[in-house]
């Protein structure tokens, strides 16, 4: 309400239209229903639980979030229907965004078709709880393919490891939560003349931030931004970096695994070993300010001390790589990392060791 132009954040019957400018909305027992011109139903809560002694209401709360609620109860905990739990392709501060366990909604962004159409886009930005460290992924659905192309990397305690925010802002707090319930993700506004906005769009991810003096959506940054943002352009144990030309760089200790097609810049096919491993005999090498790797063959200990990690990755044949799970405080848990290394890169400033 503060943009002088309408701003989208949510669209109910997004791929369902109504086929003309006349439509109803209304409340029908615990419902909020859609009826076309002819009165046939076009989108619905669909609800089936709710008090009926107790008068229903639709209200739209100052935070974006649409609701249907008992007029006798105004708790969060008691609302019977929420927009924040159906995202379109925005994420607006006080919004969760990844898996609720108890009910199985994973909560995610799907783009619009076209800058004037909201039915559902090709790209997707939702939590993969079936990697062994949860992480969100941007997925291109294209032709029904699915191509993952960005990926958040794991939350470390204070940011995850692939997403470019800025810590030590005094007027926005990232918060993530894994635990029986859900694994989510999410921000709110500490200033509430600045406003924040989370969109994925057709091709890129974006944070998009209202200043007040501007009077505008000012771009925070944006997913992908260089060439080294793209997934696998690097293959397995090399990583990315801007300032190496080329950009792709074998870990130290192994080369690549195709040289003729390293020298053409394509570094798809990654690297290999120079000299095999030796189980328990082996030693770690430090990579600083990276995005820790594809997490798929990733297991965590969240309780572990951080100076038995390399003890417990060395006592491990399998196990080829470890990181500190959580960053604040001197560091505790450790994530471990066995076969393959892939999608790493090295940032200027920020990501984590890897070792």
């Amino acid at each position: 309400k503060k943009a002088p132009w309408k701003t989208y954040a949510w669209v109910a019957n997004r791929d369902n239209p109504l086929s003309s400018s006349i439509g109803t909305l209304k409340i029908s027992g615990n419902n909020l229903v859609l009826l076309g011109q002819s009165n046939n139903t076009v989108w619905s809560t669909n609800l089936t639980r709710g008090n009926a002694r107790s008068q229903v209401i639709a209200e739209l709360l100052p935070n974006g979030n649409f609701v249907i609620r008992h007029s006798n109860n105004k708790d969060s905990s008691g609302f019977l229907w929420q927009s924040f739990d159906f995202p379109t392709d925005t994420l607006l501060p006080e919004m969760k965004l990844g898996y609720d366990l108890k009910t199985r909604r994973n909560r995610f962004l799907t783009s619009w078709k076209g800058s004037d159409d909201p039915s559902s886009g090709n790209f997707v930005y939702k939590l993969d709880i079936r990697r062994g460290l949860p992480e969100f992924i941007l997925i291109n659905q294209f032709l029904n393919q699915r191509v993952e192309t960005q990926r958040s990397g794991p939350w470390n305690g204070m940011e995850f490891s692939g997403i470019p925010e800025v810590q030590g802002l005094n007027y926005m707090v990232y918060n993530y939560t894994e635990n029986s319930e859900e694994i989510a993700y999410s921000f709110y506004m500490t200033n509430q003349s600045i406003y924040s906005r989370l969109t994925v769009s057709e091709l890129t991810l974006d944070r998009l931030t209202w200043i007040p003096p501007s009077r505008d959506w000012s771009l925070f940054w944006t997913l992908p931004t260089d060439v080294c943002d793209p997934l696998y352009l690097c293959g397995s144990y090399s990583y990315c970096d801007l300032i190496t030309s080329p950009n792709c760089n074998c870990i130290r200790g192994f080369v690549p695994k195709n040289p003729q097609q390293w020298d053409l810049r394509d570094g798809t096919q990654g690297c290999v070993r120079t000299t095999q491993m030796s189980c328990g005999r082996d030693r770690f090498l430090r990579l600083n300010n990276m995005n820790l790797p594809d997490t798929k063959t990733a297991t965590v200990d969240r309780t572990m001390d951080v100076k038995k990690c390399e003890e417990r990755c060395l006592s491990d044949c399998n196990c080829t790589s470890f990181a500190i799970a959580d960053v604040r405080n001197g560091g505790l848990g450790c994530v471990f990392w066995t076969g393959e290394l892939v999608a790493i890169r090295k940032f200027a400033v920020g990501g984590q060791d890897l070792y």
